[in-house]
């Protein structure tokens, strides 16, 4: 594996998958007895997921013109 003169790697897939890292997510680099381990940071990607399974079923009649007439009531 090459280091990119920014210092990037590219995470294999299979370890990628295996760990359930996913674009924007945090890791971590340990040192430990002269290795260095990556390891997903967990937090808000993991809240994530969940309403990940929620996304696009809201079925909502309302145009967003009725939306902002009921946010910002009547002036």
């Amino acid at each position: 594996m090459r280091v990119t003169t920014k210092g990037q790697v590219t995470i294999p897939l299979t370890i990628r998958e295996k760990l359930g890292i996913t674009p924007a997510a945090e890791v971590d680099f340990v040192e430990e007895k002269g290795r260095v381990y990556l390891v997903k940071r967990k937090g808000k990607d993991a809240a994530t997921r969940k309403f990940r399974k929620l996304r696009g079923i809201a079925t909502v009649t309302m145009t967003t013109d009725d939306i902002v007439a009921l946010t910002r009531g009547d002036r």
